[in-house]
């Protein structure tokens, strides 16, 4: 049975005869008994539709394309061989998502490493494992990165992230394409010019692509189209000093839908605007060879992510707002805290009941701004009710902390009527683990 709100739950989210919530052939009530609350589902065959959705699409309009997983958005080693086996690469932002990589079996060659300030260790451990590029980020990277490379006798490819001043309209905390941005270096002050310059000099390191990031969520596609015709406008004067311009990144930040009524375009509508600039522009200019990358991450794992909490106390103020709590909160989701994110709920064990009330959805932590959903029409909650919040598998997981010494929760892959558990919910010993008790 459908239900209201689906377009932004998993593809295999439906309603069975017990009126609770399905999702990869799973009721999720069974789930939570099973491994309690709160509790993170990711639906295998929306994992492996997305992936699938961004190799074809952008393969078949340019067939020279690279697909990279952007892990920041969530990373687990069972996740990283998922994405590797269909086809994509993994692109990393820091030495332990390296290393997650590596151990599921990634080969280094298929990594890309980004990141505003990357560690000499990092690096070392990068270079030493022979990863595939290097995406450098400023001036002092760069030098360090030579040095490194030399003492490996390596000659370490790069790209280097270029800002190119254009806005996409999204989140000030998630825009990185601007000036003001501590990302990249940036075309408007030179400091572009200046890195290629010095990138085609370096003998210990080879200069094979660009790329940029205009920031996430995008759910404009004229920002990547300018993004495009700049940077390519840009470095093609550069090839009479000897770029050999082998790679071109447009970087992610393709959105997801949070909110029924906000939907993003398609795959094939962010594929067809930036593969349509890069062969137009790359024939121009004569970058025909030119390798396309791209780096979605949300967009993979974003819808197939749901986020299960467990009703607690209600606090009804009449005339003001009606609160109920749930066992988690702005430690296992941030976002709404940090960004002012809006997410949809569905009551998971009455699905079909009428929505009447309007209530906040408040977490357990010690904050009042630990919020996740405000003023929302919900059927009327009760103590032990299931609340299922959808587009939950970006971000949340990979920002949880531990705040107020909360343990974080478990995340189970479901698929065919099947579950997996790919991280236990930690312990409270687990939280002691690293404390040096005298």
């Amino acid at each position: 049975m459908t239900f209201d709100k689906q377009a932004v739950f998993p593809i295999t989210a439906l309603v069975n005869d017990k009126n609770h919530l399905v999702l990869g052939g799973c009721d999720i009530l069974d789930l939570v008994q099973e491994h309690g609350t709160p509790l993170y589902l990711y639906d295998e065959a929306t994992l492996r539709d997305m992936c699938q959705q961004f190799m074809k699409e952008f393969s078949e309009r340019y067939s020279n394309t690279r697909v990279l997983y952007a892990a920041k958005a969530f990373m687990n080693a069972e996740l990283a061989k998922l994405v590797s086996q269909e086809g994509l690469g993994i692109e990393v932002v820091s030495a332990g998502e390296f290393t997650v990589a590596l151990a599921a079996g990634l080969s280094p060659g298929d990594i890309y490493f980004h990141g505003n300030n990357k560690s000499k260790d990092e690096l070392e451990l990068a270079v030493g494992k022979g990863i595939g590029r290097i995406v450098v980020d400023n001036f002092h990277e760069l030098q360090m990165l030579d040095e490194i490379s030399f003492n490996h006798n390596v000659i370490q490819d790069i790209l280097l992230r270029l800002s190119p001043g254009v806005d996409p309209h999204t989140h000030v905390h998630t825009t990185t394409g601007i000036l003001d941005s501590k990302f990249g270096f940036s075309i408007e002050t030179g400091q572009a010019e200046q890195a290629i310059r010095q990138s085609i000099r370096r003998e210990n390191i080879r200069l094979v692509g660009v790329h940029c990031h205009l920031g996430s969520p995008i759910f404009e596609l004229e920002p990547y189209e300018l993004a495009v015709d700049t940077v390519l406008s840009f470095v093609h004067k550069f090839k009479a000093d000897g770029l050999d311009l082998r790679e071109f990144s447009s970087g992610g930040g393709f959105a997801i839908g949070y909110l029924e009524n906000q939907l993003p375009p398609p795959v094939s509508q962010y594929a067809d605007v930036i593969t349509s600039a890069v062969k137009l522009k790359a024939k121009s200019l004569g970058f025909e060879n030119v390798k396309l990358i791209i780096e979605p991450g949300r967009a993979i794992v974003g819808r197939a992510g749901v986020a299960l909490y467990t009703v607690g106390a209600i606090k009804d103020i009449p005339g003001v707002r009606k609160y109920v709590s749930v066992d988690g909160g702005m430690g296992d989701n941030i976002r709404p805290a940090l960004y002012d994110s809006h997410y949809e709920a569905v009551l998971a064990n009455k699905m079909t009941d009428s929505s009447i009330e309007k209530v906040t959805l408040a977490g357990k932590f010690c904050e009042s701004g630990d919020i996740l959903i405000r003023d929302i029409l919900l059927p009327e909650l009760h103590a032990g009710d299931i609340i299922a919040i959808p587009a939950s598998g970006a971000y949340a997981s990979s920002m949880a902390s531990n705040y107020n010494h909360n343990t974080r929760p478990a995340i189970v892959i479901v698929n065919n009527g099947n579950s997996r558990l790919i991280r236990r919910r930690e312990t409270y010993q687990d939280l002691m683990l690293c404390d040096v008790i005298e």
